[in-house]
């Protein structure tokens, strides 16, 4: 920061007090992004927000809304911006590029590479490539250079790159950031598979792309060439039920629109979790394992209950040729743990509402307490013999693979505790 950009008292302590809280909580490993997060002024990327807004440590604050009011431009929450630092791994002197500008991450990326880097922001939205070059120049980074354009092409001139960090929603990934990596670079990119958003830290191995740790977080969708739209199905004609597919509608949707008046079936799992266990291995499990997965929302304002989620705005779902089915919980004689169970509607909902939850059996048995998948990119049409075992995404310019290993031994399993959410 220049002399000019001194900060009122208040905003010093509010950002001493939110990196101590992403330190306390895990989330900030490591010196260099402690650093960097005490040395940058949060408030001057964020004018719209009070300095309480813009300090806290685990949300994000909305900078621009379209004409309908959906979101389209934000900062991040602290919390998720250190965890895809630390990701990252930034060391002095990278060339760093990244895709989605707001001027704060940037900033923090300045930080990270010192004057001997390099840093290349990237917006498709005029509006927040200016306001972010503004606010970079006023806070005294004005040597990161601001480039307006779509970022599907990434930014040839300054590449190669030891990094790209990728701050908006993917849903795949384009040929132009692998081949702007350096040989050993590394890709960080909330990257959306079959409907759960992961950010996955990925290595260059020539042409292919292998993660290496993947976190649960959400983000503005990408816009320009690389836009992709999910496509819902209305269970009873109207908003009520909505069944979201990230690839594409089934077969014969048609089969599904009397399936909700059918009986309920049930099936408890015996499986439980407490209720502030993280069981985002499990969702990667399914969207694996079943192939009609889906996510299932509910409208508050038309619920008339013909479905019960414990969480009505995200739940994980699957459809079948004559049905679907959701998964849900209920309370245990613990009243710090809840029992998964399965809903099912349709002509075969028994046997569909077994199916999951024997599914959900195997991630306890096999899975639980584990790493989650190794999860790998390779050029589309690569030859199914060449990819590893595993379910595989086929996307637009790429084949994703999620690959499951077994779960570390009871004994050797740590227990860990986040918010309580069933979905993202």
């Amino acid at each position: 920061m220049t002399e000019t950009n001194v900060e009122p008292g208040r905003a010093a302590e509010l950002r001493r007090q939110m990196v101590d809280a992403l330190v306390a909580d895990g989330t900030i490993i490591s010196t260099q992004v402690e650093a960097a997060m005490r040395a940058v002024p949060r408030h001057r990327f964020a004018p719209e927000a009070s300095l309480e807004q813009a300090y806290d440590a685990y949300k994000a604050v909305f900078t621009k809304k379209d004409e309908h009011g959906i979101i389209t431009s934000s900062v991040s929450a602290p919390q998720i911006q250190a965890m895809m630092l630390e990701q990252a791994e930034i060391g002095r002197g990278m060339r760093i590029l990244e895709i989605g500008s707001g001027g704060y991450n940037a900033a923090l990326l300045a930080e990270l590479v010192g004057a001997a880097g390099e840093v290349t922001t990237i917006d498709i939205d005029p509006d927040v490539t200016a306001q972010a070059a503004r606010l970079l120049g006023d806070t005294g980074y004005e040597r990161v250079r601001v480039v307006t354009g779509d970022a599907d092409a990434g930014v040839p001139a300054a590449a190669p790159y030891d990094r790209i960090v990728v701050t908006v929603g993917a849903w795949d990934i384009p040929p132009a950031w692998t081949a702007q990596l350096v040989p050993a670079g590394r890709l960080v990119v909330p990257l959306r598979i079959k409907g759960l958003t992961r950010s996955i830290a990925f290595d260059r191995a020539s042409d292919r792309l292998v993660g290496s740790s993947g976190q649960v977080c959400g983000f503005v969708p990408m816009q320009g060439a690389g836009v992709h739209q999910e496509q819902q199905l209305l269970v009873t004609g109207t908003g009520e039920i909505a069944l979201r597919f990230d690839d594409g509608l089934p077969l014969e949707p048609g089969r599904l629109d009397n399936a909700v008046r059918t009986p309920r079936a049930e099936s408890w799992t015996g499986v439980r979790v407490g209720r502030q266990e993280p069981f985002d291995t499990l969702q990667l499990f399914l969207a694996t394992v079943l192939p009609g997965f889906c996510v299932m929302a509910v409208d508050p304002d038309l619920d008339t209950g013909l479905v019960a989620p414990s969480n009505k705005w995200f739940s994980m779902a699957t459809v079948d040729d004559r049905g679907f089915a959701y998964l849900t919980t209920r309370p245990t004689a613990d009243p710090q743990t809840v029992e998964f169970g399965v809903h099912a509607f349709g002509s075969n909902g028994p046997a569909l509402a077994e199916t999951v939850a024997a599914q959900v059996r195997a991630w306890d048995q096999e899975q639980r307490g584990g790493p989650g998948p190794r999860i790998e990119v390779h050029p589309a049409g690569t030859p199914d013999d060449r990819l590893p075992a595993g379910r595989v995404v086929d996307k637009r310019h790429n084949r994703v693979t999620l690959s499951w290993s077994a779960a570390p031994s009871a004994d050797d399993q740590a227990v860990s505790y986040a918010p309580t959410a069933q979905g993202e």
